[in-house]
């Protein structure tokens, strides 16, 4: 084993310019296999967080026709000992006017517990202007309606429900969520403020949550489900409400797929070519060595072994380079307001496997030269040399 390694070796760097363009070729593959991968797992990440980052990804909702829910202190510590959930935040919403001097707007006035809530909205970290409110008659809201309505932090605005209330609320704060929509219609509150409101003590239109992996939010989903076991809720998932973009992520993911086998088949095909012109190249010194005596088995480990140097060598460098081509790309592909398009994205996993999927494929590239060894006839060879 140890001869054939280092006959191997000189083999290699007797012909540069062959064992160069091998390289070239599995540098390129495991490059483009973790640029291609890492690019999709990225922008699959920025999508995800886009859409559900800072949302409900598992949400309790009342059963049926109903509006709300009893709050029930039982199912709420239930909620809390599950382990797959990162954030829990009771709400309580309700449809009502604001009155803007003889105008008035539909919006959706909000309850929140908000230290609770900021988990899952970052509502400390979206304020442009002003503080979360510290009183029950204190409110957040959009920049979108501060704007349209010349509203700033200190004034006080006009609350009206269906029912006929006529409430006063004072602004601490002004929010963007950077969605136009929330920022126009959501006016946000100390729960306990928004339910006296209305006369709903001890209701809930809402239980918030957000998981670990959001990829499993349907089966937790589930779960949660069979703990509570209740007939007055349902429990739903972000995966029911966005089909679509499951689809787009599986497309995605397929698409990957498919380009990182054809990558790695084109390389297997290009070592296995120039190894198998090497052994027609190396056929005199392949005789000289089984005339002394080097059996056939030891001469197919030379082109086994160079293969599985070639396998390492090219895996690690191929990862320097795509990794290094991924993060140049997130580094200058940007969007209009300076954020990258991309995110940059490590996978360790994937990249130890795209690693280890080099080396052995270039160890089996190397079988065919290898098994043509056994069929060189010493004799003829050097007759024929």
């Amino acid at each position: 084993m140890r001869l054939a390694f280092s006959i191997a070796y000189r083999f290699l760097r007797s012909n540069k310019g062959q064992t160069t363009l091998i390289l070239i070729g599995i540098i390129i593959g495991v490059a483009v296999q973790i640029f291609i991968g890492s690019l999709i797992d990225g922008l699959q990440i920025s999508l995800v967080d886009k859409t559900i980052g800072n949302a409900s990804q598992i949400t309790i909702l009342p059963s049926g026709k109903d509006k709300y829910f009893v709050e029930d202190k039982s199912m709420l510590d239930t909620l809390e000992n599950n382990d797959n959930l990162t954030a829990i935040s009771k709400a309580y919403d309700n449809s009502a006017f604001i009155k803007i001097g003889v105008d008035t707007y539909p919006i959706l006035l909000r309850g929140v517990e908000f230290a609770d809530a900021n988990m899952i909205y970052e509502f400390n970290e979206k304020l442009v202007e002003g503080s979360i409110p510290e009183k029950e008659n204190e409110t957040l809201i959009g920049s979108d309606l501060a704007v349209d309505n010349n509203l700033s932090v200190g004034d006080e605005i006009e609350i009206l429900t269906p029912e006929g209330v006529n409430e006063k609320l004072k602004i601490s704060g002004i929010f963007d969520l950077k969605v136009s929509n929330l920022n126009k219609t959501w006016i946000v509150m100390p729960i306990n403020g928004a339910r006296s409101i209305f006369g709903n003590d001890n209701q809930l239109t809402s239980i918030e949550m957000q998981v670990k992996d959001v990829f499993k939010a349907d089966i937790i989903a589930d779960e949660i489900e069979k703990d509570i076991n209740k007939t007055t809720i349902d429990v739903l998932n972000w995966k029911e409400e966005n089909e679509e973009l499951l689809s787009g992520l599986s497309g995605q993911s397929a698409s990957s797929i498919m380009i990182q086998v054809f990558v790695l088949l084109a390389v297997l095909l290009g070592i296995s070519s120039v190894l198998a012109i090497s052994v027609v190249q190396k056929s005199k010194q392949l005789g000289i060595l089984k005339a002394m005596g080097i059996k056939d088995r030891q001469a197919s480990y030379i082109f086994v072994f160079q293969g599985l140097i070639l396998g390492i060598l090219g895996a690690i460098l191929g990862i320097i380079f795509g990794v290094l081509l991924t993060y140049v790309f997130s580094i200058f592909v940007k969007n209009p307001d300076g954020t990258a398009l991309v995110p940059f994205y490590i996978d360790y996993a994937f990249i130890g496997v795209s690693a280890l999927i080099a080396i052995v494929a270039s160890t089996l590239a190397a079988l065919i030269p290898a098994r043509n060894t056994s069929k060189l006839n010493p004799i003829e060879v050097i007759k024929n040399g």
